[in-house]
């Protein structure tokens, strides 16, 4: 199911929750939308879902214009699952049902497809059990199922592991990910997390201030990230100083240390740089990145396969290396290590 909204805004009164959005969203696709609080990435949601109708503005759902005689084919088309969990004091089992049974589906029918809604988010067993007992990661799984169940072509989520342990985070993200692959199902997300969107969606939207400042793939939006976007992600590597050129190269003084850089900019400006774009090594290097510094490990982040290693160059630099990587190393904190980078590896914000 495609959706598009064209010079869509949405009002409260005298508050303007969205500022003539623009957006397209292909048939079968994840599409995340990033923003702070407020920037109108829920209401975004509610509208896709007919929940409410825009002030302004026109949205299609598979290339038609939504009116009042066609709304309630959009409501049927698309389910939404809200941030905060709300189950009826019931069985788990009739908390998914309950839709089904909305829509006069046979008792046997209803049956078979509460299990395998459960199957999918990994409750198989707990029909019979009451499903404000559950844990919160739990209930949110129990939610996700009710919306599966339907079977909608259009699968609108707000914040759906916001709060939740790794483990129910991971459940539902390989639930998001497999009725995507496996069912083509639309999948629309509002997140606040970085990770979720590099990892599940291939295109997104960040929204500041009821309208969106950049929209891309993830890897463009986090490799030439706006200020707006590396300040509500909290991007590291992020430095600002003053530029001059020298030899066909942004030279930037970032307080102390010199970075280069391969745009060309004079004047006060912001730059970031990857940590996966950062070399790491125990010795000297000969290499043709502009960028070589020695510095000390000053902290170390776990994260499964990956670590996180934040190094003090001068300035604080964090770099992404394996976990293999660090145990062959034989690093810790306080090891001397040098970090190499190419000019071309600096992004201007």
């Amino acid at each position: 199911m495609s959706i598009e909204f064209k010079e869509v805004s949405k009002k409260y009164g005298e508050i303007t929750a969205l500022d003539k959005v623009n957006l397209r969203i292909s048939a079968g696709e994840i599409f995340t939308l990033m923003g702070p609080n407020g920037s109108g990435k829920s209401t975004i949601l509610r509208i896709m879902a007919g929940i409410e109708s825009s002030s302004t503005g026109e949205m299609y759902f598979n290339k038609k214009r939504v009116d009042p005689e066609n709304l309630n084919q959009l409501r049927q088309n698309s389910t939404l699952v809200f941030q905060k969990t709300v189950l009826f004091n019931t069985s788990v089992e009739k908390n998914v049902a309950y839709g089904l049974k909305i829509r006069n589906y046979a008792a046997r029918e209803i049956e078979e497809l509460v299990k395998e809604a459960l199957k999918t988010v990994k409750l198989q067993g707990y029909e019979k059990r009451w499903a404000r007992k559950l844990s919160g990661g739990e209930q949110q799984r129990v939610s996700l199922a009710r919306a599966l169940v339907l079977n909608t072509d259009l699968l609108l989520l707000d914040e759906p592991t916001a709060n939740l342990d790794p483990r129910n985070s991971t459940i539902v993200e390989q639930t998001i990910s497999r009725i995507n692959q496996e069912h083509g199902k639309t999948v629309v997300m509002a997140t606040h997390n970085i990770f979720q969107v590099e990892s599940l969606t291939k295109r997104a939207a960040f929204l500041d201030g009821g309208k969106i400042a950049q929209t891309g793939t993830a890897q463009e939006i986090f490799r030439s990230p706006s200020k707006s976007m590396a300040s509500f992600a909290r991007l590291e590597n992020v430095f600002s100083g003053y530029s001059e050129m020298f030899e066909g190269v942004s030279n930037i003084d970032i307080g102390g240390l010199v970075i280069k850089a391969a745009f060309d900019r004079v004047g006060e400006i912001s730059v970031y740089v990857r940590p996966e774009d950062i070399i790491l090594s125990l010795n000297p290097v000969e290499t043709s990145a502009r960028n070589q510094l020695m510095g000390r490990i000053v902290s170390v982040e776990d994260m499964e396969n990956i670590v996180r290693l934040r190094i003090d160059a001068g300035k604080i630099f964090v770099v992404q290396i394996t976990k293999r990587s660090l145990l062959e190393f034989n690093l810790g904190l306080g090891s001397e290590v040098y970090l190499s980078f190419k000019a071309s590896s600096v992004e201007l914000l």
